[in-house]
């Protein structure tokens, strides 16, 4: 199987202590089995630092500190483990975030997230969101499916791609093609439905009362909708399940520009992203949102 990845994707590269947002900071470090295995056999003088910060309590994880620290995140924000043992022996969440993979009629598909602060930044100046190229093989067998859901997925793109359109107007063009409709929904009541990792985000994204499209960012916001509709739309198996998680693209968008300036976009945007997308419990809350508005035509007009 081919492996493709947006052509921004060669642009990506962890900025370690420079990140002012750290992934090793906030969330929670599951151990993957064969990890778990090494550290259990590691016998080196860090070996049982490590073992003494592992939780066994369900799934097994690191045990993380009172500010939600990593315990292995040194001063530097450097990751003593690396340091200490190398980077053969940090978990496979670790080595791969913020890198996704959907798998799709054509191949698996690579992508980067938005919550990570050096992804972010490089997702939204690169105009190229819409260039899949490929990039590696692998042994893995193409999941053949009836629905063809990058079929659509290029037909947002090149509504994205027309540079004569300010982001509002190509929302519009979206919301007419695939019959999505957000206004109706009343944002603050669906806002405060959600859960937070942090009571400052909270604060920040309850200040979105209604949906507003800000063209003073058309661009910005037009390459974040690119991103989440890659993410999002481009592993679905049927037409519902690609009106919602497009439905979805464009509500995480709304809401990015709704409370986004110039200044402060790469931020807002980061911020979305953790506290929506990188949400299993958001995520499925705002798609159930749009389910009984599915009608199950598209419009093939355009």
């Amino acid at each position: 199987m081919k492996i493709y990845a947006p052509k921004y994707y060669e642009n990506f590269k962890c900025i370690a202590e420079k990140c002012n947002h750290s992934c090793c900071i906030g969330w929670g470090i599951d151990l993957d089995k064969v990890t778990l295995e090494k550290y259990t056999s590691l016998s080196n003088c860090y070996g049982e630092m490590i073992r003494n910060t592992i939780s066994f309590d369900n799934t097994p994880c690191f045990k993380l500190d009172e500010h939600k620290r990593c315990p292995h995140l040194n001063c530097k924000g450097l990751c003593n483990i690396i340091i200490n043992c190398g980077e053969e022996y940090i978990s496979d969440i670790c080595r791969e975030h913020p890198r996704f993979y959907n798998y799709t009629n054509k191949g698996k598909e690579l992508g980067i997230g938005l919550s990570c602060e050096a992804a972010c930044s490089i997702i939204l100046s690169s105009d190229n969101f819409d260039q899949i190229v490929e990039i590696a093989n692998d042994t893995d067998e193409i999941l053949e499916c009836s629905f063809n859901a990058l079929e659509y997925r290029d037909i947002i793109f090149r509504m994205l791609k027309n540079d004569s359109m300010l982001i509002c107007e190509k929302v519009d063009m979206i919301y007419d093609y695939f019959d999505v409709f957000l206004y109706k929904f009343y944002f603050p009541e669906v806002i405060s439905k959600l859960e937070y990792l942090y009571e400052e985000n909270r604060l920040l994204i309850s200040k979105a009362e209604v949906l507003e499209w800000n063209d003073d960012i058309s661009e910005e916001l037009t390459r974040i909708l690119g991103y989440f509709v890659y993410r999002h739309c481009s592993d679905v198996y049927d037409f519902y399940e690609f009106f919602t998680s497009l439905s979805f693209a464009i509500f995480c968008t709304g809401l990015i520009s709704t409370l986004a300036t110039k200044e402060n976009i790469e931020n807002i945007a980061r911020i979305v992203s953790e506290e929506i997308e990188y949400s299993q419990e958001n995520t499925d809350y705002i798609k159930s949102l749009f389910i009984t508005e599915i009608d199950g035509e598209f419009n093939e007009n355009y």
